[in-house]
């Protein structure tokens, strides 16, 4: 399987977890939600390197650390944004984290074409687009755009790094960056205090989030074997078309039309990027 199909993989386990997880947080609480979107993304990752039976290879998995870090702040900040504004607006722009793989790549030897520079462009437009909505003759910023912002520089952060431990060893690279967001959330919740206790139905959707969630990291991560960064990066980075569809198809969302046009303009710089 090459790198590339893996990156898309990612993008599809991602996208489909990224629309569960903030839908049922809106009932849940967000932070409840992520501490067992973590644990069960902790859960299904050690069962996975110990049925393989084999040690990290490499320190350089110790760079999930800090792609943990980013990762964690981009989802924490997604799932707010998912809960206070409008899926088809918010996941757009915390896709436009694909940029930050690609000003990587320049910045290391990588040399971006045509169509993604052009991409950037529109992402940028799109996202300005999507951000503005219009009621009662006043034009404000839409609700959750500050967030989904601070998502997409956590995520654009979470991708060279992971990308490095990656290329490592994907599988311990994967615990790492669990369990290091584990702790991160487990030192939000202790500090908040809030009631874990969750009714069996949404514990185990939650459940199944972490682990699909997992599922994208280590895909993208094994992608990093021998893939390029601004390449694999921005592949991963399409998983908010699949999120789109979902709230369009399950939600019904309604978008005033000159954000639904930002969106598209997002997305379609998204697609742009990875070319």
């Amino acid at each position: 399987m090459t790198p590339l199909l893996l990156a898309l993989g990612a993008s599809l386990a991602w996208g489909v977890s990224d629309f569960v997880g903030p839908l049922v947080s809106r009932s849940v609480g967000g932070l409840r939600a992520l501490f067992w979107v973590q644990l069960g993304g902790v859960v299904a990752i050690l069962i996975a390197v110990a049925v393989r039976g084999d040690g990290p290879h490499s320190p350089r998995v110790l760079f999930a650390t800090v792609a943990a870090i980013g990762g964690t702040l981009g989802l924490a900040a997604y799932y707010r944004g998912m809960q206070i504004g409008v899926m088809s607006v918010v996941a757009p722009i915390a896709g436009v984290s694909a940029i930050l793989p690609v000003v990587f790549g320049i910045a290391t030897g990588d040399r971006p074409s045509t169509p993604q520079l052009v991409g950037i462009g529109c992402a940028l437009v799109g996202v300005g687009l999507a951000s503005v909505e219009h009621q009662e003759g006043q034009t404000r910023l839409a609700a959750g755009v500050g967030v989904a912002l601070l998502a997409a520089l956590g995520f654009g952060f979470y991708f060279p790094w992971m990308h490095a431990a990656g290329k490592a060893d994907f599988w311990w690279a994967s615990v790492v960056f669990r369990m290091t967001a584990l702790l991160l959330i487990t030192s939000v919740v202790a500090a908040r205090r809030p009631a874990l206790r969750l009714p069996l139905r949404p514990l185990a959707i939650v459940i199944a989030v972490g682990i699909g969630d997992t599922i994208g990291n280590a895909l993208y991560a094994a992608s990093s074997g021998e893939g390029l960064v601004s390449l694999t990066s921005v592949l991963a980075s399409l998983y908010p078309i699949v999120t789109v569809l979902l709230a369009a198809a399950v939600l019904h969302e309604r978008v005033a039309p000159l954000q639904r046009a930002g969106v598209v303009l997002t997305l379609a710089g998204v697609v742009l990027i990875s070319v």
